[in-house]
């Protein structure tokens, strides 16, 4: 008996018949589902849909990009940032101790 309730399942009413409808009589519904087929909203969905398949793409590859673009930065840029600035305090710390020895800094005469 349990299974030949599962065989059946639900069957809904005709959308046809707007007289049956329950929801704001046969002419405003008749209006609203003739709008809703058109063809101007079929279009407009069908470039709604468009529109967001290419955002999505974009902003997958755009954060690709941005991913590589760190990666490199951090890779290469870093270590040369900090070897300059190594450089840099290692010239400052050369003309302190030349100025404290009192020989002229290098360049000069």
């Amino acid at each position: 008996m349990a299974s030949s309730a599962r065989k059946g399942g639900v069957s809904l009413p005709d959308k046809r018949n707007p007289k049956s409808g329950g929801g704001g009589g046969g002419f405003g519904s008749s209006i609203i589902s003739r709008i809703s087929e058109s063809q101007i909203v079929a279009t407009g969905k069908r470039a709604a849909g468009d529109a967001t398949f290419v955002t999505k793409k974009l902003l997958k590859s755009t954060g690709k990009a941005a991913w590589i673009a760190g990666t490199t930065f951090l890779v290469l840029v870093v270590p040369l940032i900090i070897e300059m600035d190594r450089e840099q305090q290692l010239n400052e710390l050369e003309l302190q101790q030349a100025s404290l020895l009192g020989t002229p800094p290098v360049g000069q005469k």
